[in-house]
């Protein structure tokens, strides 16, 4: 029986020259786990918000959105509000209250649920998702990792039949985000719950898809099994083949897919068809040995960008540190990303280096003289730049053409590098996260740093525009800007980044060549070098794996 029904639905946002849905039509089954991923702006969120009446975008609509066999806007508010969930990429945007119980009894309160039965439920959920020891506490103190599971929690205590989530996991690192999901699995499996899912990062959640839908420019793609979807995509020769799980892009690349072959979907199948296809030998991938690129000059030392010393840092006096001896040196014209736990200090890290806080002790050196010695002026026009996480704070204008010209009056060539030119008479927060994302990278890049830093860049950007991203980043240290990120994707920072520093417990716990690196890890690792462990040591990203299968 088909939980959700979508029928030739077609949406234009008010004054939008394209459509952002076109003839999308899709039968849900319940219980079903569904995957929806596409590029950035084909229509996701989109979609999403039309499972749910008050969260339905205005503009101008065709078709026909079904939930349980009744046209959605026959579904009064009060059963939509209890059966259908929805949690939203930022929990920011979603969290209404001050504390975290609060937080968890508000749906039930607007519900008229009576206080016995609420307390109950509370309780039950908070337990469930082992809150006990952040349950008093004020929503501002939590990690984005607390924030993102209170928003599913609070989702969850209504006790839906269907829970709808926009890229959940786009504001986690890797650890959180995989238990994240395992969360979703089981809600999923255990109660029944029709789960319907976006996502950008399919690693972790694509092979338990009961079903995956394609997006492509508000069209559907393709839709059905996971491993048939994937299947089309490859045969289409699509750039979503970018997105799909690494496993499967290798097994596409090395196998004949009419051989007969069943193509792997997770890294426990890779392993699996990998030690298939090269026995129990351990060998050394062909990449493993490969020389570091842009390390030295000529006289054998790269000067230094930033050079960092003891750096501490607390936000109030009794509050604990943040950053307690944090050192590093970050070469001039490199890459160089910090990588590490939700909370651990990145961005503050970054606010540092940009002078927008200033540290209790340490020191620090921007070509060589103290940050605190450059004059503003000086040092944010052509010496340093801050893509923050949010890139809406960037955001003053009506459109994205304003706010770009507000930088400068020459503005195609970043337009054309970042990929802008349909979005330039769009408002600024009428964006999606990935095309925020874009826009606010434009304009950093138009005051022409000397040093870019980009907390969470690549943050509700698809595959194929990380790949776009990273031949900018090129570039750019072409030109000898260095660029310093902090990033929660580990696959880009192992393909892009030339060193990679873990930040942990205040201070930068372990720093080395991306390759290194990831090579090194167990946990805080890629799928490619999960899939090959014990099989082809040295192996970190998907073109290491290529060259095995080749060898």
């Amino acid at each position: 029986m088909a939980h959700i029904t979508v029928q030739d639905l077609s949406f234009t946002y008010a004054g939008a020259a394209q459509p952002a849905l076109q003839e999308v039509s899709l039968e849900i089954p319940q219980g079903s786990f569904v995957v929806l991923f596409g590029k950035t702006g084909c229509g996701k969120t989109t979609l999403l918000r039309h499972f749910k009446s008050v969260l339905t975008p205005h503009g101008q609509r065709t078709g026909q959105v079904r939930y349980g066999g009744q046209p959605l806007e026959e579904v009064d508010a009060r059963t939509q509000a209890a059966d259908i969930a929805f949690v939203m990429q930022d929990p920011d945007a979603q969290i209404v209250t001050d504390k975290v119980w609060h937080e968890l009894a508000f749906g039930l309160e607007n519900l008229g649920i009576d206080q016995q039965t609420m307390r109950m439920r509370v309780a039950e959920v908070a337990s469930y998702f082992g809150m006990q020891s952040w349950f008093n506490s004020k929503v501002a103190e939590l990690s984005g990792g607390q924030k993102q599971l209170l928003a599913l929690a609070s989702a969850l205590v209504l006790q839906p039949s269907v829970l709808v989530l926009d890229e959940p996991t786009s504001q986690l690192d890797p650890l959180s985000a995989a238990e994240f999901l395992n969360t979703v699995r089981t809600i999923n499996k255990e109660f029944g719950t029709t789960v319907i899912l976006s996502e950008h990062r399919l690693e972790d959640v694509y092979a338990d898809a009961d079903m995956a839908v394609a997006l492509d420019a508000g069209r559907v793609l393709a839709a059905g099994k996971p491993q048939d979807v994937a299947l089309k995509i490859f045969a289409q020769g699509h750039e979503l083949g970018f997105a799909l799980p690494t496993p499967a892009r290798v097994f596409y690349q090395a196998e004949d897919p009419q051989g007969g072959a069943r193509m792997p979907l997770s890294v426990r199948e890779g392993r699996s068809w990998l030690q298939s296809r090269r026995g129990n030998a351990v060998s050394a991938s062909p990449a493993a040995a490969a020389e570091e690129p842009g390390r030295t000059t000529q006289e054998g030392k790269t000067p230094a960008a930033f050079e960092v010393c003891d750096l501490w840092f607390r936000y109030e006096r009794d509050l604990p540190d943040v950053l307690s001896g944090a050192s590093f040196t970050v070469p001039a014209g490199q890459s160089y990303a910090f990588v590490g736990g939700n909370g651990v200090g990145k961005s503050t890290l970054l606010a540092l280096l940009c002078a927008a806080l200033k540290p209790q002790r340490g020191s620090v050196k921007l070509f060589g003289k103290k940050l605190s010695s450059w004059p503003k002026d000086e040092l944010f026009h052509g010496n340093l730049a801050l893509l923050p996480q949010d890139p809406s704070a960037l955001f003053v204008k009506t459109t994205v053409r304003e706010e770009l010209e507000e930088m400068s009056s020459s503005i195609q060539d970043v337009v054309d590098l970042c990929d802008l030119g349909y979005l330039l008479n769009m408002h600024p927060l009428d964006l999606s996260g990935g095309e925020a994302q874009r826009a606010a990278l434009a304009k950093v890049l138009l005051r022409k740093p000397r040093v870019l830093l980009l907390d969470e860049p690549t943050k509700g950007i698809d595959a194929a525009y990380k790949r776009q991203l990273a031949q900018l980043f090129d570039q750019l240290k072409a030109q000898g800007t260095t660029i310093i990120l902090a990033s929660h994707d580990l696959e880009f920072c192992a393909r892009y980044a030339e060193t990679v520093a873990l930040l942990f417990n205040g201070e930068v716990a372990a720093e080395a060549p991306a390759k290194e690196f990831f090579a090194q890890a167990r946990y805080y690792t890629t799928a490619a070098n999960r899939m090959c462990r014990g099989i082809a040591e040295g192996a970190v990203i998907e073109e290491d794996m290529e060259a095995l299968c080749r060898n």
